[in-house]
């Protein structure tokens, strides 16, 4: 969870929005209220995600990642739909010159979420995680909002035009889509079972490396949270006993697990090797 919302920023951004007279920091508190609600989230989901597997999950929990990360998506959008909306209002009704006190919040706020966004993302690349990464782009898209916001109320004080700020929280609102929609292709690709080349090839490089492997054929990897998946197809020499050719399986199999603790199983199909 963001230390902005464990310091109760929402709530300052409401009442420094209301009593500021800018949509663009009512808007903001609304939006940072959403990362409360899915930071709770991610962080639960992430719990779920680590559980071992069980008789119903025989291969664990690990998508409760991607599936949060596809729901973190969805209400970035929903909530820039709402941002985009009220701003049309507020364009549309006159409203009092907002104050420069707001300037302040706003200039913390942004520095605040810019510093959570890459903390996180840091995070998400360090551990795989779909989920976290779509926590981040929530931060991302509350320090884009606060920045066009701080800038609208910078014009708006200048110019002495009430609703430049709210044409700055209208100008957020592509972009939040944008941040959002980026962040969809991992999740879905994990959740479809999307190749991983990267992988793959370790896989590949490490299984050669076992005493009685003449070859290798098939080589598929799936993700799931931070845990992968592989199934492979190791060819032997057919004159060997099932005995020697099931040993030969359980080392390729502890040897591609020891090269990276990520991968938490590895089926292992003995093929006759036949040469080409």
């Amino acid at each position: 969870m963001g230390l902005d919302e464990v310091e109760g920023a929402p709530a300052v951004k409401f009442a420094g929005g209301i009593f500021g007279h800018t949509y663009a920091l009512i808007a903001d508190g609304a939006e940072s209220m959403t990362d409360v609600g899915t930071s709770l989230v991610a962080f639960g989901a992430l719990r779920l995600s680590r559980r071992p597997p069980d008789r119903s999950h025989p291969y664990g929990h690990g998508k409760a990642e991607p599936l949060l990360a596809i729901g973190l998506v969805v209400t970035l959008i929903v909530a820039a739909a709402g941002i985009g909306i009220g701003s049309l209002h507020e364009i549309v009704v006159p409203h009092q010159m907002p104050h420069s006190f707001t300037l302040v919040v706003l200039a913390l706020v942004v520095l605040i979420k810019a510093g959570l966004s890459s903390y996180t993302t840091r995070i998400a690349r360090s551990t795989g995680s779909t989920a976290v990464q779509g926590d981040a782009a929530h931060h991302l898209s509350d320090a884009i909002t606060s920045g066009l916001a701080f800038v609208g109320i910078s014009v708006g004080l200048v110019t002495g035009y009430a609703a430049a700020d709210d044409w700055a929280a209208l100008c957020a609102v592509p972009i939040i889509i944008v941040t959002a929609l980026r962040q969809l292709p991992a999740p879905l690709g994990e959740l479809l079972d999307a190749a991983q080349p990267e992988i793959e090839a370790d896989v590949r490089a490490v299984a050669r490396t076992v005493d009685g492997v003449e070859a290798l054929d098939k080589c598929l990897v799936r993700k799931a949270g931070r845990a992968f998946y592989v199934d492979l197809h190791v060819e032997v020499d057919p004159q060997l006993p099932v005995r020697q050719g099931h040993a030969i399986a359980h080392r390729v199999q502890a040897a591609i697990r020891a090269s990276n603790p990520r991968i938490v199983d590895v089926l292992v199909h003995i093929e006759p090797h036949e040469p080409r």
